[in-house]
């Protein structure tokens, strides 16, 4: 689709105070409400609007926004949406998706220093929002492993494979010396089901045991295995499988 109808064209008009498109005034509304602290009272059609703001210098974002939130369902779904999905609909281009995105890369970053500041399991919350921004809306499985040290702090979060979740996606072995390589003396196992269902199967607590008892060799504790999904989350420790 030509970038004439796609999007609008780079360029930022110089701030006269004059108004230069139908939604100038919501913006400027809008803009004030966040500067002043009122984000809470923002609808999640507005939040997409700010960060359409961006992209769009001289169109009504509304729109478009709304649009966006109808066709993928929430925020985090949106901002978790695969590039050529979003090309397809009318009003979205390179300059959208980079403002989603940027939004999408900024929050998991600030997850990630929130989550190194103080041991993990003293920012539970945190932790959940910030693996639920990555995992939830996946239609594929993906594993992920925390490693921590002594304190429990994160030291890095690994992205192991993308797909069915076996031995050999996850490997014990491998899993544990990446550990020993790190200086990692603890770590979390991550994965997701698309099913929406986090129920674990069986493979998943024998996969958990074998990662552990491999651990166990090393002095490298399974602290966790945490199954998410759009429904809700499970913690193989919780129900006493760690």
């Amino acid at each position: 689709m030509p970038a004439s109808l796609n999007e609008q064209r780079p360029g930022r008009p110089a701030d006269t105070g004059r108004k230069t498109h139908a939604g100038w005034g919501h913006r400027a509304r809008l803009r004030k409400r966040l500067i002043e602290g009122d984000h809470d009272s923002l609808a999640d059609y507005e939040v997409v609007e700010f960060l359409l703001f961006a992209a769009i210098e001289r169109r009504d974002t509304k729109p478009l926004a709304k649009r966006l939130l109808e066709h993928f369902g929430s925020i985090s779904a949106l901002l978790n949406a695969d590039p050529n999905e979003l090309r397809r609909i009318y009003g979205v281009g390179d300059m959208v998706i980079g403002a989603l995105k940027i939004a999408l890369v900024a929050s998991k970053h600030l997850a990630a220093t929130e989550l190194r500041q103080a041991p993990v399991l003293n920012n539970w919350k945190t932790l959940l929002d910030y693996l639920a921004t990555d995992l939830n809306h996946l239609k594929r499985e993906r594993a992920r492993v925390l490693y921590l040290n002594g304190k429990l702090e994160l030291i890095k979060d690994e992205h192991l494979s993308d797909g069915s979740i076996s031995e050999s996606s996850m490997h014990p072995r491998e899993v544990i010396h990446r550990a020993c390589n790190l200086g990692a003396t603890a770590l979390i196992l991550v994965h997701n089901h698309p099913s929406g269902d986090p129920e674990p199967s069986q493979a998943d607590i024998k996969l958990t045991n074998r990662i552990a008892e491999a651990g166990r060799l090393m002095d490298v504790s399974v602290v966790d295995h945490i199954i998410m999904s759009s429904s809700g989350h499970v913690s193989l420790k919780e129900r006493g499988y760690v």
